[in-house]
């Protein structure tokens, strides 16, 4: 090949990559041109309401709304995985905890996605995971409930979000760290766990706080312990698990991320409306997010990627005590 030729394909290349740079440009100065699917890898009653009030909100800061689409199923990884494996043009999100992103690809080798398989763009509000059971119980407290597994192994069953996803995890590597045994019932989400607990279908649900809230409050569940690293603004008295002399923790964030590859203008431009829409409706939503037993809490695309990757090195420690 001549030097002039080889100049000449060089040049139609750059021209090219400048090409598609300005196709991408123009993109995300229209975007978005019609509605964003955020999908919910859960069923309705969790992540949903932790999320819906930001995007709700959404399309008064863009031409085009954001609509929650429900895809539960494998602890999320039915959602997420048809996230991960949809078009990176930011039309297609997944809202979610580090469950089924961070959790189900390390516990799950047959998922065909990673945490590495998404672009964080936002955290928007922090909830919280916790052991609960039933007020009729004769359990009291964690103490009870670790003396009368010890006495009854595997006559505990507790319902969870979905086999390996993040409050099954929890549960079996916090009763690892206990030394008990528990059967796990999985529900497809944290609200049928609920569900499952109130009927007496199952003695207690590794649950996400929001769809205990109302149960604990109208005092038809009880509180035993709390997963994260303090205690929550919501249950003053529910003490922590860290606090009760285990090492078994995890905060509960709940954000967006889009498929991985997606432009960064198009993240930055999600995230700026994001912003905009805690700013304008910061009140309003912290009263939403009460009834949860949930905070605000933003954190921006590289601090909410910093923090998935921090989960994902707790979570892979973890597993190696169950298996």
């Amino acid at each position: 090949m001549t030097a002039k030729k080889y100049l000449s394909m060089f040049a139609a290349s750059i021209s090219c990559l400048v090409g598609l740079g300005a196709a991408t440009s123009v993109a995300a100065q229209n975007y978005p041109v019609k509605p964003v699917q955020v999908v919910i890898p859960f069923a309705p009653g969790d992540t949903d309401k932790m999320l819906r009030p930001f995007m709700d909100r959404m399309g008064e800061f863009l031409p085009s709304p954001f609509i929650l689409n429900y895809k539960p199923g494998a602890g999320g990884a039915v959602g997420a995985g048809y996230v991960a494996s949809s078009a990176p043009d930011g039309y297609t999100l997944v809202g979610t905890s580090p469950g089924s992103i961070v959790v189900v690809p390390l516990a799950n080798k047959d998922v065909k996605y990673s945490t590495d398989s998404f672009e964080p763009i936002a955290a928007l509000s922090e909830g919280g995971f916790m052991i609960v059971g039933s007020s009729k119980s004769s359990i009291t407290s964690l103490k009870d409930l670790i003396e009368y597994s010890k006495k009854n192994p595997d006559k505990v069953t507790y319902g969870t979000s979905g086999s390996m996803g993040i409050t099954h995890l929890l549960a079996e590597i916090f009763t690892s760290e206990a030394g008990v045994k528990w059967t796990h019932i999985p529900y497809q989400g944290s609200g049928p766990a609920i569900t499952a607990l109130l009927g007496g279908h199952v003695e207690l649900a590794s649950t996400a706080v929001g769809p205990a809230q109302a149960h604990i409050a109208a005092g038809t569940l009880r509180p035993l312990a709390v997963f994260g690293d303090s205690r929550l603004k919501a249950f003053p008295n529910v003490p922590t698990l860290k606090e009760l002399g285990y090492k078994t923790s995890s905060a509960g964030l709940y954000g967006i991320l889009a498929p991985k590859g997606t432009p960064k203008e198009i993240i930055d431009i999600i995230y700026g409306a994001a912003q905009k829409v805690v700013a304008k409706y910061g009140p309003q939503i912290t009263a939403n997010l009460d009834v949860l037993g949930a905070e605000i809490k933003v954190l921006g695309p590289k601090e909410y990627a910093a923090f998935l990757q921090e989960q994902k090195a707790l979570f892979a420690q973890g597993l190696k005590t169950i298996k």
